[in-house]
């Protein structure tokens, strides 16, 4: 084995697909999830994938004396890639107050943890929102922090301060945020893919579970923005490139590669494609039409962006390579697969 990685909210969705890469390149993955947004046979499905069944801790970050207790039995761990956060700006918007316990905290306690047990290497799952709306496109690592657009937003930029901070402070922690774009897709066997319980928050899930007959319409929120067909802009990346983001990121703090102690990189592909031409490609790739109506535009939403991929793509080392078709088609394909696998 490489090393021993936890992967907090392993379960999840960009979670479940770093866990199959890290294990695919011969790390040990441990997984803390509390199955608020996911479900525990992700485990197995991951085991069907790499033939390696990851050990899993159901339990929550927010309890201080689990983690601890976790962390004293896995003090071996070479590093921690932390996804676990709640993630719905809508939302966030709405239940403020529970954004700032779950992402906040989670972040403090697992941080303290790493200090008392001496473990080194740490990845956040950040996001661009830190960025707001930015000034201009493509936005670069180098844009201005503006005002958050939503209580979620303005979690990942506290969160990235807590993580600069406590390694400024002379903590013997290493930290990579990867601000990453708009994951969407899922894993070629489709045995993995985005599930969120519920409605969903996000637009992918509501395309593929609308096309399958789940829900009666797909609301685009909001058709009148300064695009050039009025609908939001977004940089859509593959989440398998995205997972595989994570363990660059990883191998490049315990190689010793870091440039310094705490780094940022943006992750995305470099090209803003809006809600409809989504629309189109999934309409294109599934060969199914998607009943859809034009929403209210939805608090918390930036108008448009993406990435500038320079130095995630010459520091880092990493590229992505899918094509929104491929995401799209990998998406409906997970949907189908799951669909079917719900009703044996």
């Amino acid at each position: 084995m490489k090393g021993k990685i936890l992967v907090t909210g392993g379960t999840g969705y960009i979670g479940s697909h770093t866990t199959v890469e890290l294990i695919n390149k011969g790390y040990e993955v441990v997984i803390i999830d509390n199955l608020s947004n996911s479900e525990v046979r992700v485990v197995d499905s991951i085991e069907k994938i790499t033939g390696t069944r990851p050990k899993f801790y159901e339990m929550d970050l927010l309890d201080q004396v689990k983690l601890d207790a976790f962390f004293a039995e896995n003090s071996d761990l070479n590093g921690i890639i932390h996804f676990a956060a709640a993630k719905a700006v809508g939302e966030s918007v709405t239940i403020p107050l529970h954004y700032y316990r779950n992402n906040l905290v989670t972040m403090l306690n697992l941080l303290e943890g790493m200090k008392k047990y001496e473990i080194e290497n740490f990845v956040f799952s950040s996001s661009c929102t830190v960025y707001g709306q930015p000034d201009e496109l493509p936005v670069t690592e180098n844009a201005p922090i503006k005002p958050a657009e939503s209580p979620y937003g303005y979690t990942k930029q506290v969160n990235e301060s807590i993580l600069r901070d406590t390694i400024a402070s002379g903590a013997k922690i290493k930290g990579i945020a990867l601000r990453y774009f708009n994951p969407i897709g899922a894993h070629e066997s489709g045995l993995i893919g985005e599930l969120p319980i519920g409605v969903p928050a996000n637009l992918m899930p509501f395309v593929t579970q609308t096309a399958y007959g789940l829900r009666d319409q797909l609301s685009v929120f909001g058709d009148d923005y300064d695009t050039p067909d009025g609908s939001c802009i977004r940089d859509y990346i593959h989440v398998v490139d995205l997972a595989k983001a994570h363990i660059i990121a990883i191998e490049r703090m315990i190689g010793g590669k870091n440039a310094s102690s705490y780094e940022m990189f943006n992750i995305g592909t470099g090209n803003g494609f809006s809600v409809f031409e989504v629309i189109k490609s999934f309409e294109k790739t599934s060969g199914k039409k998607l009943n859809y109506v034009v929403a209210p535009r939805r608090a918390g939403d930036i108008v448009k962006i993406w990435a500038d991929t320079t130095i995630g793509n010459t520091v880092l080392g990493w590229k992505a390579e899918k094509t929104l078709d491929e995401m799209t088609k990998s998406a409906w394909d997970w949907e189908n697969n799951y669909r079917a696998s719900i009703k044996k």
